[in-house]
């Protein structure tokens, strides 16, 4: 199993081309389908995958979260993936994916893995409402390979936030509404519905408005539009939009390659981009920042993304004064 992922290093240089590489795996039959399903995970995410080594139980856990495992030294969460998504409950997970998400390493019991797949971002589709209702908001994006088979990414931030026991009081304490003579507006793009309600907290707390969007060629949509009405206004784009904030993961566009556009695009001069991601390695600021990035923040610290906000637009106060 080493060798799926021993050039996963030499792979970050799919950033900025629109594609990716996603690890198959599956879960074990579906009892509600009867079907073997498989899901996928960014190999960007993936540290190495495992025989499931011994877990020892811990106490007061959720419900899907059987344990901790002890590698390097290091304790580590163990999410049963079939549990938490109500399938497969009776096939054995013999194998464990080890993964990173804003720094934090936790492990996913799943069945079994297939391969590594590459596609282009634009060959995964956000899933059809039917899906995302039985699913329960769990599959993020989707494409189809010959056969057909259909390959479903897991929300991960999703299991995650709802496998992890966080204070959300806490994490939006002292939060203070941004003081500004002009609205304050961000246009904003993630897959994720946990993500997405997370940053709609914090920018209303802050008292900002925002249109948010499920992909980078839907904010990419948004921000065209808003483009055309600054032109007919007679008005620069970067008086009406103070913020981009932008995964990184997305179907049909990526956060790169919407970066790349913004910054390539003489009608939003002057507005900055802020790259909202969980993959928070140094590697992957560098290859934000190689696109035009002007700020990079890790998901799920509204802290630092308010904090930022309010930096950004200080600026621009600053700039329209002089």
């Amino acid at each position: 199993m080493s060798e799926l992922l021993k050039n996963i290093d030499a792979r970050t240089r799919l950033a900025g081309t629109n594609k990716l590489e996603i690890l198959l795996f599956t879960l074990g039959v579906d009892a509600r389908t009867g079907r073997r399903e498989t899901f996928g995970i960014n190999v960007f995410k993936v540290r190495e995958v495992m025989r499931t080594p011994p877990i020892t139980a811990a106490p007061e856990m959720p419900a899907a979260v059987e344990g901790m495992v002890s590698l390097r030294g290091v304790l580590v969460p163990v999410v049963d993936l079939a549990k938490y998504a109500g399938m497969g409950a009776d096939s054995a997970r013999e194998i464990m994916i080890v993964t990173e998400y804003n720094g934090h390493t936790q492990g996913f019991l799943v069945e079994a893995v297939d391969t590594i797949l590459r596609l282009d971002w634009s060959q995964m589709r956000v899933p059809p409402d039917m899906m995302t209702a039985n699913m329960g908001g769990l599959v993020t994006a989707v494409t189809e390979l010959p056969g057909p088979r259909l390959v479903m990414m897991l929300d991960v931030e999703k299991v995650l936030s709802e496998t992890t026991r966080y204070d959300d009081d806490l994490m939006f304490k002292g939060i203070e509404p941004i003081k500004c003579e002009e609205p304050v507006t961000v246009y904003f793009a993630d897959d994720s519905s946990v993500a997405r309600k997370q940053i709609e907290r914090t920018l209303d707390t802050l008292g900002v408005r925002y249109v948010g969007s499920v992909n980078g060629r839907a904010a990419w949509d948004e921000l065209q539009k808003l483009a055309h009405y600054a032109e007919s206004a007679g008005r620069k784009v970067k008086d009406l939009l103070q913020m981009v904030l932008t995964d990184v993961e997305m179907p049909e566009m990526d956060g790169y390659i919407l970066t790349k556009k913004i910054k390539s695009d003489p009608r939003f001069e002057g507005v900055p981009v802020v790259m909202h991601s969980s993959l928070s390695g140094m590697s992957n600021q560098q290859l934000g920042r190689s696109v035009g990035v002007d700020e990079y923040v890790p998901k799920f610290e509204p802290q630092r993304l308010a904090e930022v906000l309010r930096r950004l637009v200080d600026r621009c106060q600053s700039a329209r004064a002089a």
